[in-house]
C-alpha cells in the first residue's frame, strides 16, 4: 500500500503544460522529480520510519529514469 501511495509523486505533472508529453523526461523537469527532491528521498533512507517511503519514491524515480533513457534512445 505504501508503494502504491508513492505514485502520488506524479501529482506534480498537473502543474506542467501540457500535463503529459511523451517526449519529456520527468527527471529534472517536475518539482517532485527534481534533483533536490531526489537527494531528499535518498536522505530519507537514514530515518527508519521513512525508509519504506523513501524506497518507494526512489524506485519511482528509477523507473522514470529508465523511461527517459528509452525515450532518448528512440530519438524522441
Amino acid at each position: 500500500m505504501v508503494f502504491l501511495m508513492t505514485m502520488l509523486i506524479d501529482a506534480d505533472h498537473l502543474l506542467a503544460s501540457p500535463i503529459f508529453n511523451p517526449c519529456r523526461c520527468s527527471i529534472g523537469f517536475h518539482v517532485l522529480h527534481s534533483y533536490l527532491a531526489i537527494i531528499v528521498y535518498a536522505l530519507m533512507l537514514a530515518h527508519s520510519k521513512l525508509r519504506i517511503v523513501a524506497i518507494g519514491l526512489l524506485m519511482h524515480i528509477a523507473t522514470d529514469y529508465i523511461d527517459c533513457l528509452f525515450s532518448n534512445f528512440n530519438g524522441k
